[in-house]
């Protein structure tokens, strides 16, 4: 899988293969299930993990890029999706409660 410069550190491109789907799927199911674990929810099951891990991919890659942090390699794709799932889930709770 290779890593954009800037932006995301996992998105996919137009053109992503199945087994960079793969990786992208799995890299969002553990940064879900770790994001889950570290904010006290028990997760959301696999299915919203990866969706949570997904989309804290996006989130992680737009703000490491905004503050020009690079992080490459499956750790470091895995860190960006990590960071950017546990700001979503605190985002999402601080929603719920108002």
């Amino acid at each position: 899988m290779t890593v954009p410069p800037r932006g995301s550190a996992i998105a996919p491109s137009p053109s992503m293969s199945g087994t960079a789907l793969i990786w992208f799927l799995l890299v969002g199911l553990i940064a879900g299930w770790l994001a889950g674990k570290v904010m006290r929810g028990g997760g959301y099951g696999i299915i919203g993990d990866m969706i949570v891990g997904v989309i804290g991919a996006f989130i992680g890659g737009w703000l490491f890029g905004l503050l020009g942090i690079g992080a490459g390699g499956l750790i470091g794709a895995i860190i960006t999706a990590f960071v950017g799932a546990v700001i979503l889930i605190a985002i999402l709770r601080a929603i719920r409660r108002v």
